[in-house]
Formats: C-alpha cells, sequence, structure tokens
C-alpha cells in the first residue's frame, strides 16, 4: 500500500506541475504548487494583484484518503480527473468530491 501512495502522490505533483507550468506565474500574479505530503494535501492556487484587483483562488485541490483521490476542488475545463486516469490512476480510486453523493453515482468514478 505504501508503494502505491508514493505512486499516487508521484503522479498528483506531476499534474498539479504540468497545470502549473500550462499556467505560468508572471510579474503580478504567480501560480503556487502547496504539496503536503505527510498529510496528502495538494494545491494549486493563484495570487497576486491584476488591474488593481486582487486574484486569490483555489483551482485545484485534491486529498489521498485510504488510497482513493478525493478531488475537492476543480477549477479546469475538461477536469483533472481525466488527467489523473491518463497518468495511470483507475476511475474507481478518484472521487469527484466537489459532487453531492447522488450525482457521484451517475459518473464512471468512485461514490466514496
Amino acid at each position: 500500500m505504501d508503494s502505491l501512495k508514493a505512486q499516487y502522490r508521484n503522479i498528483i505533483e506531476k499534474v498539479l506541475q504540468d497545470y502549473a507550468d500550462f499556467l505560468g506565474s508572471d510579474e503580478d500574479v504567480e501560480i503556487e504548487l502547496v504539496f503536503d505530503r505527510e498529510r496528502d494535501r495538494y494545491l494549486l492556487v493563484e495570487a497576486g494583484w491584476q488591474n488593481g484587483y486582487r486574484i486569490y483562488g483555489n483551482l485545484q485541490h485534491i486529498n489521498m484518503v485510504d488510497c482513493k483521490l478525493w478531488i475537492q476542488h476543480d477549477g479546469t475545463e475538461d477536469g483533472v480527473a481525466v488527467d489523473l486516469v491518463a497518468a495511470g490512476i483507475p476511475k474507481e480510486q478518484i472521487v469527484l468530491g466537489f459532487r453531492t453523493l447522488e450525482q457521484r453515482k451517475l459518473t464512471e468514478f468512485a461514490v466514496s
């Protein structure tokens, strides 16, 4: 189980790093990766200022609980779950935590 957790951690970090690289930081808005491997919390955040307005937002939030990936927030168009599956995570190990239980039952991903 530990080797599977390590594999999942590496995949999560790689997928979020790819998003960060795609978005890129500039002098006004920084893209930040927050990885807490001890508690298995992974975030992609933007912070800064643009045209006099504060920019701050959580773009991605993934937790690993009992070797399942709970997507708590997904601020992407296509969905980070698609990228996690493409990277080797089985659909039954991914929970769309930002959806209600009833909505999760209608997806091809894990319910909980």
